[in-house]
């Protein structure tokens, strides 16, 4: 029998209250698809990573939700490379994903242990005008409550989002969707999360992400979406590269979250953060 260690964190975040919780699973090998998917459901956190093999500086990684499992996962990937930092010690690792490579440098700052992932190559494609009506009729939103200044997109850096931008911060902070509406839109269209954001300044981005494919009404944080968008807003060229944006995220739902999103002129997009132990009864 296969058996690995599970480690509970808490991504984007020094706060176990808050930040986004991820279950990380390491072993000799990776259990069967099955099994990985129980563990998952078992955990109940929006995604748990499945890494291989216990040592060294190369491993394999997939990602469940308690539904599925999705291509790429940022806050478990962040958790992932903490657990990596605190028992094989700091610096770079390479990840083997179902989306392709990702690499990972662990370091120490301050006495705080912080994650870098760098995504892969990230690309994005326009919102039919079909799909952006039928999102905003799910969402309860109309489309005057859009910013034209970041049109709405499906923005890819290791798993597909559906990037919503709003005029009004109050819209943001008002998300009472149809779950099962939703939720078959995106399992149609491929997509993981919706990235719904309003941009405050320059560098500062609020985000929520609906994730009901994975069973999940909303995440956290969600760093795969924090790297997709800043891809689209690189390819797009919505943003002047290189950049550094923030994204807080949760902070509705009480958990509130810091990604850190490092923007360079070509390349996989850096996401940044830390996570801490989540203690359970």
């Amino acid at each position: 029998m296969n058996f690995g260690t599970l480690y509970r964190k808490s991504a984007f975040t020094d706060n176990p209250k808050g930040g986004n919780p991820a279950g990380v699973w390491v072993g000799e090998t990776l259990p069967s698809g099955d099994v990985m998917q129980r563990i998952a459901a078992e955990v109940g956190y929006s995604e748990t990573a499945f890494m291989a093999p216990t040592t060294g500086y190369y491993r394999t990684v997939r990602y469940y939700s308690p539904e599925m499992e999705v291509t790429f996962c940022g806050h478990a990937t962040i958790a992932a490379g903490i657990v990596l930092g605190e028992t094989e010690g700091d610096g770079k690792y390479q990840l083997t994903t179902a989306a392709g490579e990702v690499s990972v440098i662990v370091q120490n700052e301050g006495g705080v242990r912080e994650a870098a992932l760098t995504s892969v190559e990230p690309k994005y494609t326009g919102a039919s005008d079909v799909l952006i009506n039928e999102v905003l009729s799910a969402l309860g939103w109309q489309p005057s409550d859009l910013d034209g200044s970041i049109p709405p997109a499906r923005a890819y850096a290791g798993a597909w989002h559906l990037v919503l931008a709003v005029n009004d911060q109050n819209r943001l902070a008002k998300l009472n969707y149809d779950f099962e509406r939703l939720k078959t839109i995106m399992l149609r269209e491929g997509l993981t999360t919706l990235q719904l954001v309003w941009r405050e300044s320059a560098d500062v981005f609020h985000s929520r992400n609906p994730f009901p494919v994975g069973g999940v009404v909303e995440d956290p944080a969600t760093g795969a979406a924090a790297a997709a968008l800043g891809g689209y807003l690189r390819e797009a060229e919505l943003i002047t590269v290189p950049a550094t944006i923030l994204i807080r995220q949760g902070e509705a739902m009480g958990r509130p979250s810091r990604l850190t999103v490092e923007i360079p002129a070509t390349g996989g997009i850096v996401v940044k953060g830390t996570a801490v132990p989540i203690e359970t009864e």
